[in-house]
């Protein structure tokens, strides 16, 4: 793989991800404590749109919904998406809903005492939630987001059906230029191994933060103490 093709294709193409990455990843975060919260409303109705919700975006392809708001949408609506942001709009809704279920269930593993002692201070719905509930359901739920951040980085990769050149259509271009098949997509594999690497380590950072937040601290290892 030559220099020149590294800089003009496969560079840009990992700046692609990242920028599909981090603004589905965004979307996908705002739609998972909206509705996980809903979830856990004490209206019925309330409860039953967002679950109606999570059923059908967690019921529906990824891949299906980016061709839908790409090419269906402009017909019936006419309204038109340029590539990226139909796949951005895709992957973030329906990924939110996955993360939805990992707000509620966190929130519902919070003791109830919690709730009944911010009740007992008078604190409103908005302020138990945000004083009592949120800070100690956030570490629970930053490992299975981490989970899901790195299945969203590599789903962004569908982005590239719609001629979006992200990583995965760069090393595409490559290959077809170079006829190296087995560098190119080796290249590509560590090139997202390190990406996913990368945010991994960042998202546990994040977990011993939002622990020693709530007086939560880590182990020590094994032996280490005497």
């Amino acid at each position: 793989m030559t220099a020149g093709l590294w800089t003009n294709w496969v560079l840009p193409g990992i700046w692609i991800t990242l920028q599909l990455t981090v603004y589905s990843a965004a979307l996908a975060a705002v739609v998972a404590f909206g509705i996980g919260m809903a979830r856990t409303h004490r209206s019925r109705l309330v409860r039953f749109l967002a679950g109606f919700y999570t059923e059908v975006f967690r019921g529906t392809s990824a891949l299906v919904l980016m061709f839908w708001l790409f090419f269906v949408m402009p017909v019936l609506f006419g309204w038109a998406l340029v590539p990226m942001w139909s796949a951005v709009l895709a992957l973030g809704l329906s990924y939110g809903a996955y993360g939805a279920e990992v707000v509620r269930g966190a929130l519902n593993s919070v003791n109830p005492a919690q709730r009944e002692a911010g009740i007992a201070l008078s604190f409103t719905p908005w302020q138990r939630m945000r004083l009592v509930m949120l800070p100690q359901a956030v570490p629970e739920m930053i490992p299975p987001f981490n989970n899901l951040l790195i299945e969203l980085l590599k789903g962004t990769a569908l982005v590239s059906l719609l001629g979006v050149a992200d990583t995965s259509f760069s090393a595409y271009l490559v290959r077809l230029a170079t006829q190296e098949s087995a560098e190119v997509y080796s290249v590509t594999l560590v090139i997202y191994f390190v990406l996913a690497f990368v945010l991994t380590r960042g998202m546990r950072a994040l977990e011993r933060r939002s622990k020693a937040g709530i007086g939560i601290t880590a182990p020590a290892p094994a032996g280490g103490a005497r």
